[in-house]
């Protein structure tokens, strides 16, 4: 993912079908260093002129062609150009509203969570995907995270949040 974002080279091995003089095919081994272009998506094909078998009657090489799969990341997921990571934050954070650092591809940045956010809330970054003729977005896709209350001082906390307010969670669910 980061190659798709900033472009980079990767060096692959092929094993490319030979004949020999004898008339036999051998498959001899390569090593191609590739380059791949900043923007990048899955199942595109970069080109390699005359990387390709030899011609016939000893013509030139032709090209070799390399389709782009791009591994899943642990932290984002791509969707065509547009890109999303899950950023747990505090419930405070979340009410409240917070400045939080987000990993990207690109590098950490700076985001402000807007206050009254809800966990599945969706913030874009736009033009801050994939790289392109039309860029993607990055989205940020909230998730309230709640500390344990596996301790006494915790469990306190909870029941003075719960005692402090009037929230009732379920209320639509009711006829």
């Amino acid at each position: 993912l980061e190659d798709a974002y900033r472009g980079g080279t990767r060096t692959l091995e092929l094993r490319t079908p030979e004949i020999t003089p004898d008339g036999h095919v051998t498959s001899r081994p390569r090593t191609l260093r590739v380059s791949i272009p900043a923007g990048v998506v899955e199942g595109q094909q970069i080109r390699l002129a005359g990387q390709g078998s030899a011609g016939m009657g000893g013509g030139p090489a032709g090209d070799l062609y390399l389709e782009v799969n791009l591994r899943p990341h642990p932290l984002f997921k791509l969707e065509g150009r547009d890109v999303t990571v899950q950023l747990p934050v505090a419930p405070w954070e979340a009410a409240l509203g917070a400045s939080v650092a987000v990993p990207t591809p690109d590098g950490e940045l700076e985001l402000t969570i807007p206050k009254g956010s809800a966990s599945g809330r969706k913030l874009r970054l736009k033009g801050r995907g994939i790289p392109g003729k039309t860029p993607g977005d990055f989205y940020v896709l909230l998730v309230v995270a709640l500390p344990p209350a596996d301790e006494p001082k915790a469990r306190a906390a909870y029941e003075a949040f719960a005692a402090g307010f009037d929230f009732q969670p379920r209320a639509h669910l009711k006829g």
